[in-house]
């Protein structure tokens, strides 16, 4: 049975989010129907992160694994096809190897959060970015971002529902730039807990506006309490930009090593998959 990857960009304004419920449609649910309608098959495909009501992406991943051996740009096509006329498309798709998990085989992945800091109201960027009118100081927010560098107690940026096993995250890259009337924050991590990037941003907002300092943003983590945290940015500035992995080396000697260690472990013993 063979395994595929694709990488998918999506609009997030139309979605409860990417994976399927009963409360609404899904970015999953829909690449899911596009693969029935291609294939007659019902898969359940494993995505790269679970992003939230009204998140993007630009470079979500999944794998999916079908019973016929397809031609990876056939693939792609039939789902694009199947999967109009929502705002999803697949912008490539390519077999997997031994041991390929769009999920644990992750290394790192990026985001992207856009605000638009203007005092005229939005066209193009209503629904795609967070509309600030007070001017924000980018130099200062990306001065202060830094405290975020490392490996920290994430609590006081971590949802109060989050399911992550702990708190603590390395924070490998986070900047902030201005272009235009736009401000960006870029960040990269192994794994993100839930809304830690939005709430990152709203508290990185109060210190763009001067209601913070440096010092108020990292007493702010220290202080390992939800109740630190600023105002939490709108989900629709949010972007899934990029997923890193292993090699396909790494990959298929980690999938073997898994599977040696299964030959002396009674079926009911056997580990569960984890949370990242």
């Amino acid at each position: 049975m063979p395994r595929y990857k694709i990488t998918i960009d999506y609009d997030g304004r139309p979605f409860v989010g990417w994976q399927r419920q009963d409360n609404g449609p899904t970015v999953q649910g829909v690449i899911e129907r596009a693969i029935k309608s291609f294939t007659g098959e019902t898969v359940t495909i494993g995505g790269a992160g679970r992003t939230d009501s009204g998140v993007h992406a630009t470079g979500q991943v999944a794998h999916l694994d079908l019973e016929k051996d397809w031609p990876a740009e056939t693939v792609k096509n039939a789902l694009n096809f199947h999967a109009q006329p929502d705002p999803v498309a697949i912008l490539a798709c390519e077999k997997a190897g031994l041991g390929f998990d769009a999920r644990f085989s992750a290394i790192r992945r990026h985001y992207r959060y856009k605000i638009a800091n203007r005092l005229e109201p939005l066209t193009h960027d209503r629904g795609l970015a967070w509309y600030v009118k007070p001017e924000l100081d980018a130099e200062a927010m990306n001065e202060a971002a830094q405290v975020l560098l490392g490996h920290h107690d994430f609590t006081t940026f971590r949802h109060t529902r989050c399911q992550a096993k702990s708190p603590w995250k390395t924070m490998e890259r986070i900047c902030v730039y201005r272009q235009g009337y736009h401000v960006f924050l870029e960040c990269s991590s192994r794994s993100f807990l839930h809304n830690q990037v939005r709430s990152m941003v709203g508290s990185l907002r109060l210190v763009g506006e001067e209601r913070w300092t440096k010092d108020d943003l990292k007493a702010a983590l220290e202080a390992c309490d939800r109740k630190a945290c600023g105002p939490v940015a709108v989900p629709e500035g949010l972007y899934l930009t990029q997923v890193d992995y292993r090699t396909p080396e790494e990959d298929e000697a980690s999938f073997l090593a898994y599977q040696d260690s299964l030959k002396n472990i009674a079926p009911d013993e056997a580990p569960a998959d984890e949370e990242d």
